[in-house]
């Protein structure tokens, strides 16, 4: 299982630098980010190599987070794989909340991070259908 930091912050110029910024500081290695944005704050959702370190140092950033579990499933790259996954998703009666892309440095595969209820349920789930989880 996986743990990802969610990074509240205003949307306005400055604020992804100062957030890697802190992380660069703290020497914490971002293995997968996704952003969403809107009219006046965005979400960032990231996967770093120390979570609870990250936290801390960006809530005295002045940042709201949270840390929450999430699934990471190797992907092979190649035309077709991602539908495959959520094809057995969809099988499983499993919604998929979000999902973002990360690569796992070791083997060099993509591995598709994703959230979705009852997330320990689902990754024995997915296990079951052959999938590996990180």
């Amino acid at each position: 299982m996986l743990k990802q930091i969610s990074i509240y912050a205003e949307n306005k110029k400055g604020t992804l630098e100062n957030i890697t910024a802190i992380l660069l500081r703290e020497n914490i290695n971002i293995l997968g980010s996704m952003t969403d944005d809107g009219a006046e704050y965005g979400v960032n959702r990231m996967v770093v190599s120390d979570p609870d370190k990250a936290q801390k140092a960006l809530t005295e950033g002045g940042y709201i987070t949270s840390i929450k579990d999430v699934i990471g499933v190797e992907v092979e790259d190649k035309v077709g794989n991602l539908n495959f996954l959520l094809k057995a998703l969809l099988e499983m009666n499993i919604n998929v909340d979000y999902l973002y892309l990360s690569f796992d440095r070791a083997s060099g595969l993509p591995i598709m991070v994703f959230h979705a209820d009852d997330i320990f349920e689902v990754e024995d789930a997915i296990r079951g259908r052959g999938f590996i989880t990180i």
